[in-house]
């Protein structure tokens, strides 16, 4: 899994936060999306890479403009994953 984070400019509440969700997940098929406009950044969960400019492309169409994207390796982390 990949772990995408991406700068966004330009979000101001929770309503630019679930416009730009949503137009990540109509643009990819992703596992997870959140925004937070406190941060200013928008952090994409997904199985299959994405290119960036394409990501680039879908936020940008909201209105948005992108900073930064980076991209990790994405390992989850919960209660029983050290008996992997």
């Amino acid at each position: 899994m990949t772990k995408i984070t991406v700068g966004v400019d330009g979000m101001m509440c929770g309503m630019c936060e679930a416009h730009i969700n949503d137009a990540v997940r109509k643009a990819f098929d992703v596992k997870k999306v959140t925004s937070s406009h406190a941060k200013k950044q928008t952090v994409i969960l997904t199985e299959q890479d994405i290119d960036e400019q394409a990501i680039r492309d879908a936020i940008s169409k909201t209105g948005y403009d992108v900073l930064s994207v980076k991209k990790e390796p994405y390992e989850k982390h919960g209660l029983f994953s050290h008996r992997k």
